[in-house]
């Protein structure tokens, strides 16, 4: 198989101005960041754009303005690459039947959608909103918005209703698609008093389309007024071909918003291009994704994640999207490794706290229970060296092991996976085309073989092309350039190795400061998450008086074990043997559980904040928490 990438760098030979031959990725990615203009220009001709514009890039970050006068619309690009031998969604459930879309029935539906959002005056620019799980009817919803230049927003219904009013009273949506209910490990929740409460505390809403999601038999569920039933939408549906109506927008309008966890304030509410989405998604999943048309492309998400999004790009491929709504781990851990055996997916993508989950579960497939897999994405958080090996060693040996990063900021990776680039333990292959990352010294200097700053240096078009409801620009400016003048700050340590591979080792504002060194979280977490004892931890780093920290490392201890002093001792000496005496911390205390945002990141400043006397209120947004009342555990 030749990989896209390859093709890309033959097309530059032949048809670039100076005929670029690059024998290297390191050459090819060096070009790309050297002359930005160049590289997204070309992109443009590469994938067929026919885009009319004045200029490619104008001006610096946080103001660079990219390709002005083109016009565009994201959703068009995904059906002009439709692969109609091929279905467009597989979807599955824990609850639903199993269920194939081809491309045709897609725009078909994602048309009538089109026509009842225009039938309520959604127009160009208006927010339209969604409380939805990952089923086919939230992509033609997705889609069908972005079609008529409508801006999307969308929450997870395990959210809970404060906070999707704090998100969406942000943007002050026209339209609500939401749901009545659930499925998760085997349960039905009810989200009728959620969405009654959405209608009462968002007053821009002027229709609710709501879903009832094949309740179980037995299930009923309050009925609700002024909504209509998603059904109501196609009951003059005929199957008769209905045109879908495209508009054009500039490239910078606003294709959707997605939010910040929110876990210690407001969540900002960024928002990203239809053009710098295009470019973005058509690069990372063709060129560092290697997804070829046909292929079957899943990812383990929900509505409130970017990768939710992120996944529908992979339709730019010309790839079939699976859907899976429901919970990773019911009834076991093999459901989601049966769902690629059993819908012969190529491209599997899922947070690296799974991929742990089913190591320490004992987890072990047949070496050939899954040939159609090619690729195994992975992201989150980082991804240590033992999760390297069990995949290789318990799922498929020699499968391609994609780790990536990138975030809600972008919405995309842009340090990824690359075909044509050996797989490191514990490291991500590559900076992605166009991605001029850096890691900076206290200084602003970059570094080789030492821990910074991660920063990026050059504009790209996936950055954000302002945050909602904030009309001078500060909340975006201070979110990433109040640092480095001119230079984005992503808020995460890095390490760039001497063979161009990366390590992200956490974040920056939860930075564990030993005798003058700075140690990652991570570190911490891929030495202790690794014995058979500890099912998950949590480490902060308290400042006390007179320059002195101390440093807390909290565990759960797995089932049927005691945090006694054996095992104290043996977290300690583990932590030295991998790392160093630093790494061992002051204190070590059992906790019942970890407290995890929404999204599934440990909440390692909010714990300092209320370790500190922060009252918990003020620490943390609990609506924006997946186990709030995890945070009662650490209490002074």
């Amino acid at each position: 198989m030749t990989h896209q990438i390859e093709r890309y760098m033959a097309w530059l030979r032949t048809h670039s101005d100076d005929g670029l031959a690059f024998d290297h990725y390191q050459d090819l990615w060096q070009w790309s960041v050297d002359h930005p203009a160049l590289f997204w220009e070309s992109l443009v001709r590469y994938f067929d754009l026919n885009w009319t514009y004045d200029t490619v890039l104008k001006g610096e970050m946080p103001r660079a303005q990219w390709f002005e006068g083109a016009t565009l619309n994201y959703a068009q690009e995904i059906f002009r690459r439709a692969q109609h031998h091929h279905p467009a969604i597989l979807f599955a459930s824990e609850h639903r039947p199993y269920a194939e879309i081809s491309w045709t029935n897609l725009e078909h539906q994602t048309a009538v959608v089109a026509r009842y959002l225009r039938q309520c005056g959604v127009e160009r620019g208006d927010r339209v909103a969604a409380y939805l799980p990952n089923c086919p009817e939230a992509t033609i919803a997705l889609l069908a918005t972005l079609s008529v230049g409508a801006v999307w927003s969308s929450a997870s219904p395990d959210f809970g209703p404060e906070s999707v009013v704090e998100r969406m009273a942000q943007i002050e949506p026209k339209v609500l698609f939401a749901v009545q209910g659930y499925s998760y490990g085997g349960k039905w929740f009810d989200r009728t008093p959620a969405v009654r409460s959405l209608q009462e505390q968002l007053p821009s809403l002027q229709q609710v389309v709501l879903f009832d999601n094949y309740p179980p038999a037995g299930i009923t569920t309050e009925p609700l007024p002024h909504c209509t039933p998603w059904g109501v939408l196609f009951q003059d549906d005929t199957g008769a071909t209905l045109p879908l109506v495209f508009e054009q927008v500039p490239f910078a309008h606003p294709i959707w918003i997605l939010f910040s966890s929110g876990t210690t304030g407001m969540p900002k509410a960024i928002t990203h291009g239809h053009g710098g989405m295009l470019l973005e998604h058509l690069k990372y999943l063709t060129f560092h994704n290697d997804v070829q048309p046909g292929e079957r492309f899943f990812w383990f998400t929900t509505t409130g994640w970017m990768m939710w999004n992120f996944t529908h790009a992979a339709l730019l491929a010309g790839a079939t999207i699976v859907l899976y709504d429901g919970s990773p781990a019911y009834p076991d851990l093999y459901r989601l490794w049966h769902l690629a055996g059993d819908l012969k997916i190529n491209h599997f993508g899922i947070g690296a706290a799974f991929v742990l989950s089913c190591m320490k579960a004992g987890v072990s497939l047949s070496p050939n229970a899954l040939p159609d897999l090619r690729c195994i994405g992975s992201t989150g958080s980082p991804l240590p060296p033992e999760g390297f090996t069990w995949i290789d060693q318990q799922v498929k040996p020699g499968v391609w092991l994609s780790s990536m990063s990138g975030g809600t900021d972008v919405c995309t990776a842009w340090v990824g996976g690359n075909p044509l680039l050996p797989v490191v333990q514990g490291e991500i292959q590559c900076r992605c085309l166009g991605c001029a990352m850096e890691s900076f010294d206290e200084d602003g200097i970059a570094v080789v073989g030492k821990v910074g700053e991660m920063v990026v240096t050059k504009p790209m078009p996936c950055m954000p092309v302002f945050f909602w409801a904030d009309p001078d620009g500060s909340k975006y400016f201070n979110s990433y350039f109040d640092t480095f003048p001119g230079v984005w700050r992503h808020g995460d340590w890095l390490l760039v190795t001497e063979r161009n591979t990366l390590v992200i080792l956490g974040r920056s504002d939860a930075t564990l400061n030993r005798q003058g060194v700075r140690i990652g979280t991570s570190e911490i977490y891929r030495s202790v998450e690794k014995l058979p004892e500890i099912a998950d931890s949590l480490v902060v780093d308290i400042e006390q008086f007179g320059g002195h920290s101390k440093m807390i490392l909290f565990v759960v201890p797995a089932p049927a074990t005691a945090l006694d002093d054996a095992l104290k001792a043996k977290i300690a000496r583990t932590l030295r043997t991998d790392f160093s005496p630093r790494h061992v911390p002051d204190e070590i205390v059992a906790v019942p559980e970890i407290p995890y945002t929404i999204s599934g990141k440990k909440m390692e400043l909010p714990v300092k904040k209320i370790l500190m006397g922060k009252p918990l209120a003020q620490a943390a947004n609990a609506g924006a928490m997946r186990n709030p009342g995890a945070l009662e555990y650490f209490r002074p």
